[in-house]
């Protein structure tokens, strides 16, 4: 299956942004108000679910064999392993299928690797990176989550920092420090997108 042109006449809206930017919550807000149909698409990862987490829904939670497995039989449009815990993440191929079968745009709820290697072979995605005003914030969120050890939150902040440094490779940036302005703000990026 080749890479490039099996979704060429797909509209991908690529979020990206640190832990604790708030890309989950601003993701269900858009779904609920875009004027333009969003399907979100569902992520697979190596990790663990966490507490109330459902396979399916959250994500498809898949074995380390049964990730490689599909990465070489070139299921995923994008995949990579992130944060530094050997855990992969990735974007399955049926996921923008079943995006294009409800005829709406494909909502990849991503990190920075995926973003670029989608941007990479979909020049046509519109790319958000989502952000905070300030470093603290990551880490009162993070804190606040409640779900991490310390070495993890440590770990994502780092993460943080080098994901900050690509937000101007990103189409439009978006501070999150208003939850309502926020995804208010990318409904309108997105409307005038789709003109």
């Amino acid at each position: 299956m080749s890479d490039s042109g099996d979704f060429s006449d797909m509209q991908f809206v690529v979020i990206s942004g640190p832990s604790g930017s708030g890309k989950t919550t601003v993701v269900a807000r858009l779904l609920e108000r875009s004027s333009v149909k969003l399907v979100k698409s569902v992520s697979a990862t190596t990790r663990k679910p966490r507490k109330n987490e459902i396979d399916g829904e959250n994500y498809y939670f898949l074995t380390p064999d049964e990730f490689a497995r599909r990465r070489e039989r070139g299921e995923f449009l994008e995949c990579a392993e992130v944060h530094g815990t050997g855990n992969w993440y990735g974007t399955l191929r049926s996921e923008v299928e079943r995006a294009r079968s409800l005829g709406g745009w494909a909502l990849l709820e991503i990190d920075v690797q995926g973003a670029l290697q989608i941007v990479g072979k979909y020049p046509q995605a519109l790319t958000i990176f989502l952000r905070t005003s300030s470093e603290t914030e990551y880490d009162r969120r993070l804190r606040g989550r409640g779900t991490d050890a310390e070495e993890i939150i440590q770990r994502r902040l780092a993460n943080a920092r080098k994901e900050l440094e690509y937000a101007p490779k990103y189409r439009y940036q978006v501070v999150n420090d208003d939850l309502d302005q926020a995804v208010g703000e990318i409904v309108n990026i997105i409307s005038s997108w789709r003109k």
